[in-house]
């Protein structure tokens, strides 16, 4: 009778541990518990499905996005501020305004140092003339400040400037590192015919523009020295 009882009761055992496995009980010590990651019919925790939009843009990639370094840059040339720079713009990232004359114009690109490392918070301030080459200096139309993202990058929409007497087309510029030194600076247009009679016009920045559906479209990077 044992023999014949023990050759029942085996089998109903062994259906009873492979229940229990399915059911997820816990693992016996010494075993390693289910991978609370894995996708299964069973309660364990399931992986949260991706998300719909993109991850913000990690250091590395962005900085696989920034010039290239390889060769040694040099910082950006300082100029004069000129006689209509105004202090507290309002923070924005574009100067352009419905119904505003002039050729539509979008400058971009990075504040580095000369080891080229991206400086995060950097404070941007433009000013300059409109397509008419007036300055408002009652207002702030055509002013305004940004500051750079955590990879050093900046984005402004304005204008392209007109002539004046004297002065070839430019953008004004003041750049702060945080706890660093102030460059003050302008950006210039190529092609024009008043730069070479421009007492202070530099080569060395000068704006890379292309043509777009939409105006121009400009990159400039300014690479600052002590910081």
């Amino acid at each position: 009778m044992k023999s014949i009882l023990g050759k029942k009761i085996t089998p109903w055992l062994c259906g009873l541990a492979i229940l229990l496995a399915a059911c997820g009980a816990p693992a016996s010590p010494g075993q390693p518990a289910p991978d609370a990651t894995s996708d299964s019919t069973s309660n364990a925790t399931v992986a949260p499905l991706e998300a719909t939009s993109p991850p913000p843009a990690s250091a590395d990639s962005a900085q696989s996005q920034a010039p290239d370094c390889s060769a040694p840059v040099t910082a950006t040339p300082a100029l004069t501020e000129g006689p209509y720079f105004k202090a507290n713009s309002p923070e924005r990232a574009s100067l352009f305004e419905p119904g505003m004359a002039g050729t539509k114009l979008t400058l971009s690109g990075y504040v580095l140092t000369t080891d080229c490392q991206p400086v995060a918070g950097a404070l941007l301030d433009f000013w300059q003339a409109d397509a008419n080459g007036q300055y408002d200096n009652s207002g702030y139309s055509l002013r305004g400040h940004q500051f750079s993202d955590q990879n050093g990058r900046y984005q402004l929409e304005t204008v392209v400037p007109g002539l004046y007497p004297g002065r070839t087309e430019h953008i004004h510029i003041k750049v702060n590192a945080p706890n660093g030194p102030v460059l003050t600076t302008q950006l210039f247009f190529p092609g024009v015919s008043q730069n070479d009679q421009d007492s202070i016009y530099n080569p060395a920045l000068l704006l890379d523009i292309q043509n777009t559906t939409d105006g121009l479209s400009a990159t400039f990077n300014f690479i600052l020295a002590g910081k």
